[in-house]
């Protein structure tokens, strides 16, 4: 018995490069909101052929979109929906581990490639979307060595942008005191980045001195209404 068709996907034809102008905003949402909804419909019978797809989508979103004026946030509110819509479904798919180290290895190289950080919720949940303790291992043990040397570089302004990939991959692989000395080398208290800090003290049974970690993240610019909800989240669990 013949196996059943790969679906063909749509969307590709929409994103691509240089496929949106300069007030092209609305229609690209609009897109965007196209090619999740059939995605996850994929998803539904073959979620590997559907986390293929959303690595696809991941691909093309920067050069499909970097000529949009983002000005009114409503298309970094867009790609952000779609991601948080996605990544579940490249984390959750049953793939094997070549065929997800394959999907690493594009999502790297478009995060390289990503000209405004679209793609800043992949790196984010990078461990995750490693499938493994074991991948996420590796990854770590590849990426530590340049987010230490950024955070002890005496000159200000270095920049990694696979800094919460690190993180988020000691998070999964259990390295939780790596993980927490390593963010002290970090001369600013960010809560995008001490949040993880806060997971890994949660993952020792740490529960007040995880309290005690979000509180000192506060701080000029800091989301103080997301530090909040951690610590009451903590505090009735």
């Amino acid at each position: 018995m013949s196996k059943p068709e790969k679906h063909k996907w749509v969307f590709p034809a929409r994103f691509r490069t240089g496929a949106y102008s300069w007030k092209a905003s609305r229609l690209a949402c609009q897109r965007l909101r196209e090619a999740v909804s059939e995605i996850k419909k994929v998803a539904k019978k073959d979620p590997v052929h559907a986390a293929e797809g959303a690595v696809r989508l991941m691909e093309k979103l920067w050069p499909a979109l970097e000529h949009i004026d983002t000005s009114s946030g409503a298309l970094g509110s867009a790609v952000y929906m779609a991601l948080d819509a996605l990544i579940p479904i490249i984390v959750k798919a049953p793939a094997d581990d070549k065929t997800r180290g394959k999907w690493l290895a594009r999502l790297w190289q478009a995060m390289e490639d990503d000209g405004v950080d679209y793609l800043g919720p992949v790196g984010d949940r990078w461990g995750e979307i490693c499938g493994s303790a074991e991948v996420a291992g590796r990854w770590t043990d590849e990426l530590v060595p340049t987010v230490r040397s950024c955070w002890t570089d005496p000159n200000p302004g270095a920049y990694f942008h696979g800094t919460t990939a690190c993180l988020s991959c000691l998070l999964v692989a259990g390295r939780y005191q790596e993980l927490l000395e390593l963010l002290e080398l970090n001369r600013h208290s960010m809560w995008h980045y001490r949040r993880y800090g806060v997971e890994a003290l949660l993952a020792l049974g740490r529960k007040a001195e995880a309290v005690q970690y979000a509180e000192a993240s506060r701080g000029l610019n800091q989301p103080d209404s997301v530090i909040d909800q951690a610590c009451e989240e903590i505090l009735i669990s």
